[in-house]
This record gives structure tokens, sequence and C-alpha cells, in this order.
């Protein structure tokens, strides 16, 4: 399986800027997409962001123009650049990675334990 850990949460004011890592690990996995889910009170689980090994992306409306996805290969590290914050956020995101093992075409899906997001208005 794939190991993820995410940091970089906290309390921000409303207009402010967050950036999430997610670090993956895993030497058996062939890792073909990872990204970034929120929960909330209230609400279904939402995928915010993903960034698929190819090289595309895709995004929630409601972070489209604000929220930025990348992700350094090298690392196997998913960032979330996070801009123009606004109370609605405020949630639990946790980073999710998708992923073969050996000649496997069965896909995996492993999940961090999440990092918080608070945002006062």
């Amino acid at each position: 399986q794939v190991q993820l850990v995410e940091s970089g949460g906290g309390l921000v004011r409303a207009g402010g800027s967050l950036r999430l890592s997610c670090a993956a690990s895993g030497s058996a996995a062939d890792i073909s997409a990872m990204g970034w889910y929120r929960f909330a009170p209230e609400l279904d689980r939402e995928q915010v962001a993903i960034f698929r090994l190819v090289g595309d992306t895709n995004y929630a409306d409601s972070v489209k123009g604000r929220f930025t996805i990348s992700r350094d290969n090298a690392k196997n590290t998913v960032y979330l650049q996070m801009n123009s914050l606004k109370p609605e956020d405020t949630a639990l995101y946790t980073c999710f990675a998708i992923y073969t093992i050996g000649a496997s075409k069965y896909e995996h899906t492993d999940w961090g334990q999440g990092t918080q997001v608070t945002v006062s208005s």
C-alpha cells in the first residue's frame, strides 16, 4: 500500500492562503494520480482537485481560480495552494493516491489521515 502524510493545515482568516502538502511512500506502487478530497459537516465529501501522472488536472467548480494543485514526481508529493480562502472552505482535507502494484491493472486507492483547514470570517 501507499503511505500518505499530509501537512500544512491550520487556522486562517478569510482571504488568506495556505499550502497543503501530501507525501507518498511505497516502493512497490506505481502511482498514477494524487489529489485532495475535503470533508465537512452536512456535506458530502467533495473531490477538490486531482493531478494525474499524464499531467492533466481537474478542479471542483467551487475552487476554480482560487486553488492550484501541483506535483513533484521525484518526491511523490502533491501540493494544494489555496488562495482567497472563504469560511465555506473549512473542512478536513484528505490526500489520496491511485496506484497499481506490479503488473496488475487493478487500481487501488489509499488515503491519508487528513489535515484540518479552518477559515474564519
